[in-house]
């Protein structure tokens, strides 16, 4: 007798039926990823403030450094830096340490629903190398920022750990900390301005 099929979904609150070992891009919508990344929080909630400093939060600074890193680059690309971490939507969100402990299933499921989630918003399954590079750089900046600004770090363990930024690329950007609803909202109309933005 053959092995039963190892089978993970999770009923999403727009009524997609979500396979997250075999995701499908039918089955993602907008507004599933928004409310999600809205309600996980980066560092463990480990950060400063009243309400935890969530992944839609540092997904839109993410895409505010790569578009200031990349000025007149195309929409499709700024869209893809906003979507870099949408997986964690149904994952969560690990510290890096324990990202590694955990070995390369978590980035295996990762990349599978990266690529149904790039596939269901008019991107590549997967994003060419130099733009995987750019996003992870803003990346990196924004994790520094949030080191320095809410997370406890001091200047000297944030260039340790993540690098030091450019001047030009950190200059005025402050961590905001707003509640869950007003987050997916900001996430919800900022997806929907790179979409029109890109079929224009």
């Amino acid at each position: 007798m053959a092995p039963k099929q190892q089978r993970a979904w999770q009923r999403m609150l727009s009524g997609r039926r979500l396979d997250l070992l075999d995701p499908t891009p039918v089955d993602i919508e907008i507004e599933d990823i928004a409310h999600g990344l809205a309600f996980v929080a980066r560092w463990n909630g480990q950060t400063l403030g009243d309400y935890p400093y969530s992944v839609a939060e540092h997904s839109l600074l993410v895409e505010e450094i790569f578009t200031r890193e990349n000025p007149g680059i195309p929409a499709r690309w700024r869209l893809a830096a906003l979507l870099h971490d949408a997986p964690e939507y149904v994952i969560g969100d690990m510290i890096s340490p324990v990202k590694a402990a955990v070995g390369p299933g978590y980035g295996a499921l990762d990349e599978r629903l990266s690529a149904a989630v790039h596939l269901r918003f008019g991107l590549p399954a997967q994003l060419p190398a130099a733009i995987k590079k750019t996003i992870k750089a803003a990346d990196k900046v924004s994790a520094w920022l949030e080191a320095v600004q809410i997370a406890g770090f001091t200047q000297d363990e944030a260039d340790r750990f993540f690098g030091t930024p450019e001047v030009t690329m950190a200059r005025g950007l402050v961590i905001r900390l707003r509640p869950p609803v007003e987050v997916r909202a900001a996430f919800i109309a900022r997806h929907a301005a790179l979409i029109a933005e890109a079929a224009a």
